[in-house]
């Protein structure tokens, strides 16, 4: 299964999707910083799942509807930074789904996530985190299940990791930089948390229109 995230800077980088969706033919694609009234309801062989509503900068799930069938939604709100009851930029910062293969008629749990701004103290996006993979586990007990996104974690990631590996999940970054500005601050923004599912590779795509780059994330069920 293949698994595109890709934060999409205040939805600049919408124009791109369906020659993404064509290049690489992901299964999923998850989506950050979308204007959802702008959201195509299909795009290539990907049909929208979800998309948030009550956030100026929204989340969005696409996934092929000839592999998975749809089996339930949820959009979760987190525990906020003060950037997010200044600004309001986004309250629903968990959009998941729990899809079935429709061959094997295996079910999993994935989810796009979009973590508070870095203006948030690391220890607020941990909770956030931890908050995020439990609400999302009630989707469906004992599922595999992957949250992939802008974590907005640059460094200190080795705690990041060992709080998640206590929850019984896995934290995977890709083979390089996902967030460029202004060609100094480089960073691994966006990576993939999971439990279940044995994670092949991760692929930093080429940077366009974002700040960020996408994310190719190659699964398989454990």
């Amino acid at each position: 299964m293949k698994v595109i995230s890709y934060n999409l800077r205040k939805h600049r980088a919408a124009g791109e999707l369906a020659a993404l969706v064509d290049e690489h033919d992901p299964d999923i694609l998850c989506l950050q910083e979308c204007d959802v009234p702008e959201l195509p309801d299909r795009i290539g062989g990907l049909v929208l799942a979800d998309a948030t509503q009550g956030n100026r900068l929204g989340l969005a799930l696409f996934y092929r509807e000839s592999t998975y069938l749809l089996q339930g939604i949820r959009t979760l709100g987190l525990k906020k930074s003060l950037h997010d009851r200044i600004a309001k930029p986004a309250h629903e910062r968990v959009l998941g789904a729990r899809l079935r293969d429709i061959d094997d008629g295996g079910e999993f749990i994935v989810a796009s996530f979009h973590a508070a701004p870095l203006t948030a103290l690391n220890s607020l996006r941990r909770h956030q985190i931890r908050a995020a993979l439990a609400e999302l586990a009630t989707l469906g007990e004992g599922l595999p299940q992957l949250m992939v996104g802008d974590y907005n974690y640059p460094v200190f990631k080795e705690n990041l990791g060992q709080a998640v590996r206590d929850q019984g999940y896995a934290l995977s970054l890709s083979d390089d930089h996902t967030y460029t500005r202004y060609r100094v601050f480089r960073g691994h923004y966006d990576f993939a948390t999971s439990s279940g599912f044995e994670i092949e590779r991760i692929t930093t795509l080429p940077q366009r229109s974002s700040d960020h780059r996408p994310i190719l994330v190659t699964v398989r069920p454990d």
